[in-house]
């Protein structure tokens, strides 16, 4: 892949840069300025270019590495290689889109999933709890799920805050997808309190596990 291909996506990045996006994104912790709708697009028209990915990763800006995890293809990637992109993920949102879009897609899934939750860095750590959660939801057979609450009983209260969410989503998940787990995931969710008086938009369900667990236990029932 030559230098001008990197160098053309980079301006095209730059050229959409906005003031307004990056006030937003940096109430997220973010530090782009790019509307994310529109380098979903810029991404869409790349289509999946694996080499020019790598490359952009490799910029170390966090436009362009968004950018290259839509571009890649999640599989080419080796076990040692995303365990390097995820310590190397500075800001949320490339936490979170390289766990969701890549490393999800993964034939090393697994096994990261099981190096990552003990981790000793709180932000490594979430990502393990994040693929934790998701098969909570989907493969749950092998998973101790009484281990997991007992964990998250112990440990989600006094969690750095990146952690802390990620125990939290596993913990409503839990109870949502799980009715023999579910009266002692409210449970603990209201002795717990964590996320209780987080401000929630009308339109929106509370981050709150007991109520987040009781409105989507009730979308099922519908």
């Amino acid at each position: 892949m030559t230098d001008s291909a990197v160098a053309e996506v980079m301006a095209e990045l730059a050229a959409l840069e906005d003031p307004r996006s990056r006030a937003v994104n940096e109430k997220h912790g973010d530090d782009h300025a790019v509307n994310l709708g529109k380098l979903r697009a810029l991404a869409k028209r790349l289509k999946t270019q694996h080499e020019l990915a790598v490359e952009l990763w490799d910029t170390g800006d966090t436009a362009a590495r968004l950018v290259a995890l839509l571009i890649c293809r999640p599989k080419l990637f080796d076990r040692v290689e995303l365990d390097t992109m995820l310590r190397a993920a500075r800001t949320p949102k490339v936490h979170d889109w390289l766990v969701a879009y890549v490393v999800k897609r993964s034939p090393h899934v697994e096994e990261l999933r099981v190096a990552w939750f003990g981790d000793s860095d709180p932000v490594v750590a979430s990502a393990g709890w994040a693929l934790t959660t998701d098969r909570v939801a989907k493969a749950p057979d092998g998973l101790d799920l009484g281990g997991l609450l007992d964990v998250i009983e112990g440990e989600m209260k006094d969690a750095p805050e990146r952690l802390q969410w990620a125990m939290n989503h596993c913990l409503a998940q839990i109870g949502i997808e799980h009715p023999g787990y579910r009266g002692r995931a409210v449970g603990i969710g209201e002795r717990l309190g964590v996320l209780k008086d987080y401000p929630t938009p009308a339109n929106c369900t509370s981050p709150y596990a007991p109520v987040w667990i009781a409105e989507m236990v009730s979308r099922k029932v519908e």
